[in-house]
């Protein structure tokens, strides 16, 4: 078993509202309430999208939503849908539905304020449900968990996230939790540790800690006008449900003692697998973390391959080591170093070839990725299974979006100063190939533009009024996008996708911060830091991935 002894050092604050133990003194007791509480809020958390049943299509950007009775209810908000409206949900476990937008309440001089929505499936059936909770008596760091669909993910299953209630009620009326959320998580559940129903993904902020909640209250509160399919201009006076009704239900409950903070100091061994390095990468210095193995009796690192030059140094208690490159994996973005001396300590691939196996990869377990020092190690909780991930936002950038009209590829309006236009690219060009290949079907097109990385030159050919013409384009890199969502602290990585297998975990991470090790509270290794992929996601690339790079590079 691939175990690294360690003292915990994470700071998981957990306690309860109703029923969960009012002292939960261990950690290991803290992460079995958590998967306890997302076994039963996991099954009725739902993906929605519009949909168009004559034309059998997607028509609408995807949202999240959470059903709350078996005869279909989905609570979610005022900004992802309109009232009357078709839309196709989906469960987690494969099931499928169609469903229709009742009320919405979401003004536009309050800014789509106070956001609630409410969808009603209409195929037959019992559906998975979540029990709706109570927001009036939230108490401030209590823990909380956020089950919904990123956008950019684009997953047939959603990811976890964990977090605390950072303000029961701010001046907008809503709550504000440090579960991150991004596009396309807007009307996923937050739950509480009982799997139940506090909340709704409304909006964030830049700050990655600051992110805003639909009190559950408040569909309590609205409940029959909800149930009405109109887009409300003012919000009714009258209400079905008062205050004095939470009130009775908190007085009916025994509310749980905070516990004490859980804050053992890390083992100092534990960051001993995780190493600084320094390369330049075309002209750039850019520094980088890499996770140390022991094979043989000699230390190998392995980084990441994108922020790794050609003559990279490690830093070890400070001190500057010469690595040479042993083998670099472009499709995993990895790259394997060797070291002249020996480190005394890294992860033994004796050890991880006999336990791969063993691993298991569920949401809910808590994480720690470990930083060269004096970076403070992060925590996390582990978000998904393991999934591949298309190539897309690393991808070389043309900014020449194309329809298909007669069996033709038609660019439509390019971008402003985008690599397209720089090149003389215009809108109706009819494109025919790219670097020689043949484009015939509108998949063509997207297919060979994502083979290309940032900086390489493409040659197109095309036809404009009749006459083949060519030009050369130099790919950029792909925009920044204007939400809030985008411009988190430090960004994304440049190389963040186009994976095998991987999973995904929140820690708040830098660009620069991956290629570390990651292990769970028991110590167990689970794969290496790749990619810092959007605001809501870190990937990482498992042992599965990484034993069998390790093993190849060093037998050729």
């Amino acid at each position: 078993m691939v175990i690294i002894k360690i003292r915990l050092s994470l700071l998981f604050m957990l306690w309860s509202v109703t029923t969960v133990s009012a002292q939960i003194n261990n950690i290991e007791d803290q992460q079995q309430v958590v998967q306890e509480a997302i076994k039963k809020a996991y099954k009725a958390s739902v993906r929605i999208l519009g949909y168009d049943t004559v034309k059998q299509r997607q028509n609408s950007a995807q949202f999240s939503g959470v059903v709350v009775t078996d005869n279909g209810y989905i609570l979610t908000v005022a900004h992802a849908i309109q009232p009357g409206k078709t839309y196709k949900v989906f469960f987690p476990d494969g099931k499928e539905a169609f469903a229709v937008a009742l009320g919405r309440m979401g003004l536009r001089e309050m800014q789509t304020r106070p956001d609630m929505g409410l969808i009603k499936i209409t195929t037959p059936g019992n559906w998975p449900a979540a029990s709706m909770g109570w927001s009036y008596n939230l108490q401030e760091n209590q823990p909380c968990l956020s089950i919904a669909y990123p956008e950019s993910l684009n997953q047939l299953q959603p990811t976890v996230r964990y977090g605390r209630i950072s303000k029961i009620i701010n001046q907008w009326g809503f709550i504000e939790s440090t579960c991150k959320m991004e596009v396309g998580d807007s009307g996923g559940p937050l739950f509480d540790l009982e799997g139940r129903v506090i909340g709704l993904h409304s909006r964030c902020t830049e700050p990655e800690n600051e992110n805003f909640e639909v009190p559950v209250d408040m569909f309590r509160k609205y409940w029959e006008a909800l149930n009405i399919p109109e887009d409300y201009t003012s919000i009714p006076d009258s209400t079905d449900w008062t205050k004095a009704d939470t009130l009775q239900h908190v007085a009916e409950t025994e509310l749980a003692d905070k516990p004490d903070n859980i804050a053992a100091a890390l083992s100092p061994g534990l960051l001993h697998y995780c190493i600084k390095t320094e390369s330049k990468v075309n002209g750039i210095l850019q520094n980088a973390v890499g996770t140390i193995f022991d094979v043989n009796g000699s230390s190998y690192i392995i980084g990441k391959n994108s922020l790794t030059g050609d003559n990279p140094v490690v830093y070890w208690e400070q001190q500057p080591i010469k690595a040479g490159i042993v083998k670099r994996d472009t499709a995993n973005d990895l790259v394997l170093l060797s070291l002249n001396s020996k480190l005394k300590t890294g992860i033994s691939i004796k050890q991880l070839n006999e336990n791969l196996k063993s691993q298991v990869i569920y949401p809910g377990k808590f994480l720690i990725s470990p930083l060269p020092h004096p970076l403070i190690p992060k925590e996390s909780i582990m978000g998904s299974r393991q999934f591949n991930l298309q190539r897309r936002f690393s991808a070389g950038y043309l900014g020449a979006p194309a329809n298909f009209r007669e069996g033709k590829i038609i660019l439509g309006r390019l971008q402003p100063n985008s690599p397209a236009a720089i090149a003389g690219l215009r809108s109706g060009d009819n494109l025919t190939t790219i670097n020689g290949v043949i484009l015939t079907r509108p998949e063509d097109y997207g297919a060979q533009l994502t083979q290309y990385n940032p900086g390489d030159t493409i040659n197109i050919k095309f036809i404009r009024t009749d006459s083949v013409m060519s030009i050369i384009a130099i790919l950029g890199h792909q925009p920044q996008g204007n939400h809030p969502a985008d411009k988190f602290d430090g960004g994304k990585s440049i190389r963040s996708d186009g994976f095998k297998q991987v999973f995904a975990h929140d820690p708040i991470l830098k660009p620069q911060e991956c290629g570390g090790p990651v292990f769970g509270i028991d110590g167990r290794f689970y794969g290496i830091n790749i990619a810092r992929f959007s605001r809501t996601a870190v990937l990482v690339i498992p042992p599965e991935i990484l034993s069998p790079f390790i093993t190849e590079a060093l037998n050729q």
